[in-house]
């Protein structure tokens, strides 16, 4: 022990009795504690010892030498030896002696330093620049929307799509073949929109064409008559007012009478089961489109209008799931309109698909609108071309997925 350290005496027993000259004894007046704690510090010489009115132990002594000390050297006033500049034995001591003033720095926990470094390594260092958007936060107040179970709604239709997905159907129809059936869709088509029908039943129809022919055979000369008596189905199950029996006849130039396509509406329900509450792209699109942010009517023309081109063809309709195209006509169509970027993070969350999940079927909706105005099959194009839906078919497609379609083509 130096000279310089405070002497700690032991605790004596009843130092607060005292006898005084007469005899009597009297007790001294204790100093009420102002914190229970710690007393409030008094300033502590160097060289004195301090009183203390608890049993001493190492711990204590140790943290009483060093609050002592402390307290010496705020209240201690260091001389500073004047340093010469031309004397470099006087400037060291000074700056030796000097006292140092030490930063604490927060200490990181090894949790946090591990999480760190996790993050580093798999390349998320910062928060996402895109964070999710709520997009139903303007609906709150629409009962119409079902916010509340919008969510629910549509984790069931992902559901139901995996459940009753189309299987390839081509090879067991022998009268039959993918040219035809797009030559059926692209008619379809052009007649829903003589008919000004709804959207939902244009891929109603289509859907009940494949589940039809994917469970019965159908002759080469009966499939316009599947045709129409599905957008018969549709109309009925999505349209207030659906086209009368009469204006399918005049629409297909008397091809099939009243009977007929009567009839045949009856065994499309019978192989059906009457199941028709169906997730159709239609149904994916509305959401999806209203995820990409931000909305107007002119991507919603390129969604559709991509959408529909990939209905036509009937690789397109048997390898991708309707959610899948759905969200590959999104992402196609914001790549064609230059929006960034591509896919954001609210949309992989709403759609549940990675960028590189879609973009196989993206390069073939894009190769498609490539060759839209030169094919032979222009219900799609005659539609979109049209200035009230924006004539977005005269868009050039985007580039940069048609050159990666065309180099996977010759490799």
């Amino acid at each position: 022990m130096t000279s310089n350290e405070p002497v700690l005496p032991i605790q004596q027993p009843n130092r607060d009795v005292k006898q005084n000259n007469d005899g009597h004894i009297e007790r001294r007046n204790r100093r009420a504690l102002v914190d229970i704690g710690n007393l409030a510090p008094t300033a502590v010489e160097i060289g004195k010892p301090t009183q203390i009115s608890r049993p001493v132990t190492r711990n204590f002594r140790a943290k009483f030498l060093e609050n002592a000390q402390g307290e010496a050297d705020k209240n201690v006033k260091i001389q500073k030896p004047q340093a010469d500049p031309n004397n470099e034995e006087v400037s060291l001591k000074a700056h030796e002696e000097t006292p140092r003033r030490r930063s604490r720095k927060p200490s990181k926990s090894l949790t946090t330093v591990l999480t760190a470094r996790s993050k580093a390594a798999c390349g998320i260092t910062t928060k996402p620049k895109d964070p999710v958007v709520n997009i139903d936060e303007s609906d709150i107040n629409n009962e119409l929307a079902e916010v509340e179970y919008v969510e629910d709604i549509y984790t069931f239709y992902k559901l139901s799509e995996t459940e009753g997905g189309l299987q390839d159907y081509m090879n067991s129809q022998p009268d039959l073949n993918a040219k035809m059936r797009a030559i059926l869709v692209d008619w379809l088509i052009e007649v829903h929109r003589k008919f000004e029908l709804m959207p939902e039943s244009l891929y109603l129809t289509i859907n009940i064409v494949d589940r039809c022919l994917s469970v019965k055979k159908v002759p080469r000369k009966e499939l316009q008559l599947v045709g129409i008596s599905a957008m018969l189905i549709a109309s009925k199950y999505e349209e207030i007012w659906p086209p009368e029996v009469s204006d399918l006849i005049a629409i297909s130039d008397n091809a099939y009478s009243r009977d007929q396509i009567l009839a045949m509406e009856k065994v499309i329900l019978g192989q059906l089961e009457w199941y028709l509450t169906v997730p159709t792209p239609y149904v994916f699109l509305v959401r999806y489109t209203k995820a990409s942010l931000p909305f107007d009517k002119e991507m919603e023309n390129m969604v559709f209008f991509l959408t529909e081109l990939g209905l036509v063809h009937y690789s397109v309709i048997i390898t991708n799931s309707p959610s899948k195209l759905a969200a590959a006509a999104v992402y196609a169509a914001r790549c064609t309109l230059g929006k960034t970027p591509a896919w954001t993070e609210t949309l992989k969350h709403h759609t549940g698909y990675y960028e590189h999940e879609l973009r196989d079927c993206a390069k073939t909706l894009v190769t498609f609108h490539d060759c839209a105005s030169e094919t032979k099959l222009k219900a799609v194009y005659r539609k979109y071309v049209n200035p009230e839906k924006g004539a977005v078919a005269l868009f050039p497609p985007a580039r940069n997925l048609v050159a990666e379609a065309r180099g996977s083509e010759q490799l």
